[in-house]
């Protein structure tokens, strides 16, 4: 049986693992944050502020912040929020300390660039053994910081530990629904974001709430395609991982990835949007990567590989936009 989980180790202090620490506080549990800079834990610890990432949020002052792994690695169980491109590294490293049955939650959501593998694939790897799950939905890291109502998924393919897990982050501001389905759910958050910087683009072109629209459901169609050939399910993509997720990172901008969209759209440089940001837009390193997994697994995914030629291979943008509208039409299924 498993036990219950008193204590929340996480893994990443960026805007989201922050918003986590205030929700897994709310819900009684002690929580130990783990900061790459030392700056960051500094002002967790004595002003009660993420001041680089999430300033303004007052933070409870029972979240302890910490740049030492190892001081996560004794918590019940460790919400990985490291960028995707950075997971390997921090899982590879933390292997040696992890505790035997203590479970990893993975938050991050992108695919890796080099070897195309989904982050449940990574922590196999870096981590065998290790029991895993995967907390994503549609997700402002502010308004779970503020503890505005939300809901998302968690997926677990052990039921008893998914519900101990639900049970130790859940509030009733923060709604936790249940699935077995690790890949539909990765599949889901992390081509979103892809398609995230597709609509900002539309934005910034000024194109229309149609056009827009007509993205995300074709977008949606190639999440799903993607999901069932990585052997997902189709009805976990239709939910709060994929659809939901999807309605919300294309639709404000709030979201980083909807954002670089737009200033792209404007005519801006990914040079420059880039060197203007410190937070991470995952869509952009994912974007050859779910091309590349897609040409594996003989998935057609035209949008998602117009974005990855318009970041990648220098592809016009209105060039790229013509050839889209110009693709043969057939059955919406």
């Amino acid at each position: 049986m498993t036990a219950k989980i008193n204590t929340i180790g996480i893994i990443g202090a960026g805007a989201w693992g922050t918003a986590l620490a205030c929700t897994a506080a709310r819900a009684g549990r002690t929580v130990v944050l783990q900061a790459h800079e030392a700056d960051v834990a500094q002002a967790i610890n004595e002003a009660h502020e993420n001041t680089k990432f999430l300033p303004g949020v007052a933070l409870d002052a029972a979240i302890r912040a910490t740049t030492d792994l190892a001081d996560v690695a004794a918590c019940d169980a460790v919400l990985l929020v490291a960028p995707a491109q950075f997971l390997r590294a921090v899982t590879a490293e933390m292997a040696a300390i992890w505790r035997p049955g203590t479970a990893a939650v993975i938050c991050a959501k992108g695919i890796e660039a080099n070897s195309r593998a989904l982050m449940s694939e990574v922590c196999a790897a870096t981590l065998p053994g290790v029991p895993l799950a995967v907390l994503s939905g549609p997700t402002f890291a502010r308004e779970v910081a503020d503890g505005r109502p939300t809901a998302v998924t968690l997926a677990c393919p052990d039921a008893e530990l998914g519900a101990a897990l639900g049970a130790a982050l859940g509030t009733p501001a923060f709604r936790i629904y249940r699935s077995p389905d690790l890949i539909g759910a990765e599949i889901g958050g992390a081509v979103k974001n892809v398609l995230a910087i597709a609509c900002g683009i539309v934005e910034g072109r000024k194109l229309g709430d149609n056009a827009r629209a007509a993205l995300i459901t074709r977008g949606l169609s190639e999440i799903i395609r993607l999901a069932v050939a990585k052997g997902g399910e189709a009805k976990t993509v239709s939910g709060l991982a994929g659809l939901g997720d999807l309605t919300l990172t294309c639709n404000a901008m709030q979201s980083r990835n909807f954002s670089l969209g737009v200033a792209l759209g404007e005519g801006r440089s990914l040079q420059d949007i880039l060197g203007e940001r410190s937070s991470v837009a995952e869509g952009v390193h994912s974007a050859e990567a779910v091309s590349a997994l897609a040409r594996s697994l003989n998935v057609d995914v035209p949008i998602c590989t117009a974005v990855d030629g318009i970041l990648n291979n220098s592809a016009d943008i209105d060039a790229t936009i013509t050839g889209l509208m110009a693709r043969p039409v057939g059955p919406e299924d």
